[in-house]
């Protein structure tokens, strides 16, 4: 008897469910859609499971460009790749894959340099389309134009993401994949903005403005760094219980509204200043605010928060050219994906970085809803879907 062997899918449009957002803040859609063939520098990637982030929620509010409908929401994830493109040598059929927003080319001068992150060839963009030709590969069932979302769309059982936004792993066999899609945004994020950006030196004092995943990943970070004291600010103390900031190593203080006499309160606590402000929320206000909790002559601050669209933040030159603090921003936390990701996953093998107490919750794909709900209520961290289970 010949073995069942299943047709290869190659070269092939491809059905699958996607959660699509039909409206803006309404609930996702679960509907059949068509997959187009990976072109040209692409790879067609069957989605193993997906986790939900703030930037999903933000960018399903929006109503005006850079939202836009009908779209595909979704970019931290982990997947398999099922077919590639022409020009395609570093990724094969089988290979297991973390998706990045943020892409890494490894040719051009920016990707070769140890100094950023920030790719020349095909710069950042919240775009609706594919990264190199501008269109689409999502179609629904009647032929009608279905947009991406930050270059990876991972809230569909097929995905198609250009190479250089892709990055390849080996999994260890201790190491599931509802661990390791974590590290394909905010887990990264806040680990690298401590390490790489902030660079976080042992015996010194962090404030992180927002206890999100991403604040707790900055907290992680600073604790593998060896910082002395780690104070989370947040107006939700109700959101995660005091046992489990403990578990964070984070010292957790409420502030119903951040007015003066509250940043004294914060400053009195760090002797002066803290010697790294991150804020990890999105409001320009608590960008001020973290700026000002800063310690001057060495204080450094890194936004990580993503605003809403021409949002601005307001600084005093006088403040900015006397107090010699530094503020910057980081994405993914000024970490190279190609190189950083694999180095993450290896330090969380040998039980170096927490990556377990960050999921609080695991559900089935068609309860995307269910874990929008979750996040928006502030009642959980990190959300694990399963497309198949």
């Amino acid at each position: 008897m010949g073995s069942h062997q299943k047709p290869s899918t190659a070269g092939k449009p491809i059905r699958c469910k996607a959660a699509v957002c039909r409206v803006a803040g309404a609930p996702l859609v679960m509907e059949e859609v068509t997959v187009a063939p990976p072109q040209a520098h692409e790879a067609r990637i069957r989605i193993v499971c997906t986790s939900l982030c703030q930037s999903d929620v933000t960018f399903w509010k929006l109503k005006d460009f850079p939202g836009i409908t009908p779209r595909i929401l979704g970019h931290e994830a982990i997947g398999i790749v099922e077919s590639v493109g022409a020009e395609v040598t570093e990724l094969t059929e089988g290979d297991t894959v973390i998706p990045v927003f943020l892409p890494d080319c490894g040719e051009c001068s920016d990707c070769l340099s140890k100094k950023s992150n920030l790719c020349s060839k095909l710069p950042f963009k919240v775009s609706p389309w594919m990264p190199r030709d501008g269109t689409s590969r999502f179609t629904d069932l009647d032929g009608n134009t279905i947009h991406h979302f930050l270059s990876v769309s991972s809230f569909s059982e097929y995905t198609v993401v250009d190479i250089a936004h892709l990055t390849k792993i080996d999994l260890d066999g201790d190491v599931q994949m509802n661990r390791a899609c974590l590290l394909s945004c905010g887990i990264s994020t806040g680990v690298g903005a401590a390490w790489r950006t902030a660079d976080v030196e042992e015996g010194t004092t962090v404030v992180i403005f927002g206890l999100g995943s991403i604040g707790l990943a900055v907290a992680e970070g600073a604790r593998i760094r060896g910082a002395a004291r780690i104070i989370g600010i947040d107006m939700k103390p109700e959101k995660f219980d005091v046992g489990q900031l403990e578990d964070f190593r984070v010292q957790m203080v409420a502030l119903s509204c951040l007015e003066c006499i509250e940043l004294q309160v914060i400053n009195e606590m760090t002797e002066g200043g803290a010697d790294y402000c991150f804020e990890c929320v999105g409001l320009p206000s608590l960008m001020e605010e973290a700026y000002a909790c800063c310690r001057k002559g060495w204080g450094k601050t890194i936004v990580l928060g993503v605003a809403r669209p021409m949002s601005e933040m307001k600084l005093e030159c006088f403040e900015v050219l006397h107090s010699g603090k530094i503020l910057t921003g980081s994405l993914f936390g000024g970490l190279k994906p190609k190189s950083d990701i694999p180095m993450l996953l290896k330090r969380y093998m040998d039980r170096d970085l927490e990556l377990d107490k960050f999921v609080t919750h695991e559900l089935d794909f068609k309860e995307i809803n269910t874990a929008f709900d979750l996040l928006i209520e502030g009642k959980s961290l990190r959300c694990v879907m399963w497309m198949d289970r």
